[in-house]
């Protein structure tokens, strides 16, 4: 099944869509990454998930990525003894570790490590930020508070604090228990929520042991501070913007995620643009225009994927959710401006040899009628560098490894394909050959480029390339064994 367009689609699975049938037509659709909340469901219903779509990738022959959210550490107020109070502008309200139900004077927050963070003037925003409280006076038990906007406050609502960095493990007991639980059933990617430091991506890369990619969920003003060195230490990012829009104005959200956007693409790692993308259709079979030019933003900025969450989990139309994403990113990729703005925004990196071969091949695709990019990977790491180029021909990922096809899901244009292992170039050309003509990239009087590390199955060998005509026979001619 060949994409006809680049940008990747991540589909997030919920009781809307748990079934085999639903979960296949998804990827149908066009779902090439299945996401897993890890805040809703028990383990068994993951499991459960988790084997539908491995037998959806058996039935159709084709790498699906599946990727873990992790919840992380939420923060939330206690109980109220009236169930709700409603806070007024302008009053008194105290946080404190009491654990007598609140009023409208007070309530519960069972969290010290916020009381020994704060300092006067921080700001604390309960309820996705609908309430915003300005912190008077604090000690190691208590925060004496304005309510600067009022509203309606009820149990165990969630509280943000975007002023200060929370000494806080991005990893709860629950999120160690579920990483493990995940890295067990063979997800591809673990997803970090409410990242703060580059410390917290290294701590759950030292959990998962190689078993899957990480990829961190930047959703805090600490971490859009700590960007670069978070996207150092990871292998991939999501723009969470929900969050991001709470903590921060909403209006630094989109030069954010532009920046975000462009550091991971010159990094070589895969971005996700999510939330809200589509959010009418959790209701309505038709997206707003507004929907689907924040859509289309995305694309245009050189996103390696878009995101539904409650659209394709919850919502009463899945299926034509992603067919909706499918359809914009084609209309988008065909555009002729799309061309240009992608060349514009392009980030020249010569830092290593395979830098210099895979833009040599991007460059050798634009001159030439060559019809593809084929490149071998153990780890997925040259196709990520092809993408970067973000060339205007496909790329086909070969890789002897279904681990690192999944992974490569995820991958800006890359179309994965599993070939036997390589220990000869020719080799790897023929059978870059024959994947090209299977697949409907080539015929036999067209040319592809070819690029793989000699010698091969070693990470970051990227160094020799080839244009090689789609007929073995010319191919043999050239290359006698």
């Amino acid at each position: 099944m060949r994409r006809h367009r680049n940008v990747k689609i991540v589909a997030t699975l919920g009781p809307a869509s748990s079934t085999y049938e639903m979960i296949r037509a998804l990827f149908e659709a066009g779902a090439d990454v299945f996401r897993l909340n890890m805040s809703h469901g028990a383990h068994e219903d993951i499991r459960k998930r988790h084997e539908i779509i491995r037998q959806v990738e058996k039935d159709l022959g084709r790498p699906i990525g599946i990727l873990a959210d992790l919840q992380g550490p939420k923060l939330r107020v206690g109980v109220f003894a009236n169930g709700q109070e409603e806070l007024i502008e302008g009053a008194a309200f105290r946080m404190d570790l009491s654990t007598t139900p609140g009023d409208a004077h007070r309530v519960n927050l069972p969290h010290p490590e916020i009381f020994a963070a704060l300092e006067p003037g921080a700001t604390l925003l309960v309820n996705d930020g609908k309430i915003r409280l300005r912190v008077n006076a604090c000690g190691k038990d208590f925060a004496d508070c304005t309510v600067e906007v009022g509203g309606t406050i009820s149990n165990r609502k969630g509280v943000n604090v975007p002023d200060v960095v929370l000494p806080l493990a991005a990893l709860s007991e629950k999120d160690r228990s579920d990483l493990e639980f995940v890295c067990e059933l063979g997800v591809d990617w673990l997803a970090l929520s409410f990242v703060q430091r580059p410390e917290d991506v290294i701590e759950a890369r030292s959990l998962a042991k190689g078993r899957a990619a990480i990829l961190s969920k930047i959703e805090k003003p600490a971490a859009v501070k700590a960007y670069d060195a978070i996207l150092q230490v990871s292998d991939g990012i999501m723009v969470a913007r929900g969050d991001l829009g709470v903590e921060l104005p909403v209006t630094s959200v989109p030069p954010i995620q532009k920046r975000l956007v462009r550091g991971a693409r010159a990094a070589a790692k895969p971005v996700i643009v999510a939330t809200q993308m589509l959010e009418s259709m959790i209701e309505s079979p038709v997206p707003t225009r507004a929907e689907v030019s924040d859509v289309a933003t995305a694309i245009y900025e050189g996103a390696d994927a878009i995101m539904l969450s409650a659209e394709s989990a919850a919502g009463k139309y899945p299926v034509e959710a992603v067919t909706t994403m499918n359809d914009v990113a084609m209309s988008v990729e065909k555009d002729p401006t799309y061309r240009s703005v992608i060349e514009a925004s392009r980030v020249v990196r010569r830092e290593s040899v395979a830098d210099g071969i895979v833009a040599a091949a991007r460059e050798i695709a634009e001159a030439t009628n060559i019809k593809a990019i084929c490149c071998f990977s153990q780890t997925g790491t040259t196709a990520a560098l092809v993408a970067r180029e973000r060339p205007h021909v496909p790329i086909l990922a070969l890789t002897p490894l279904l681990s690192t096809a999944r992974r490569m899901a995820l991958t800006w244009g890359a179309h994965c394909v599993i070939t036997p292992p390589q220990d000869r170039f020719k080799g790897a050309v023929l059978a870059a050959v024959g994947a090209a003509r299977a697949d409907g990239f080539a015929t036999e009087e067209d040319q592809i480029v070819v690029t793989a590390g000699v010698p091969f199955n070693v990470k970051g060998t990227t160094n020799i390339l080839r244009v090689a005509p789609c007929d073995e026979r010319l191919i043999s001619r050239v290359d006698p064994e």
